[in-house]
């Protein structure tokens, strides 16, 4: 293996090591943006929830 040959290899490995950081910070983001979402989503569902009458509860 020439001298060459390893330079490339290191320069491919930094890189994806680089790459590989990037992706488990956006997958973090993600799972944030995800938590946000859901609880965003049971939020509204609550409030609707609220808001719609019981047709059982009398008032007839």
């Amino acid at each position: 293996m020439t001298d060459d040959e390893i330079q490339a290899f290191r320069r491919e490995n930094d890189y994806l090591k680089r790459r590989n950081a990037q992706l488990q910070d956006d997958v973090t983001s993600l799972g944030g943006q995800v938590l946000r979402m859901q609880q965003e989503l049971e939020r509204l569902s609550g409030r609707r929830a609220m808001v719609t009458p019981d047709p059982l509860s009398g008032g007839q």
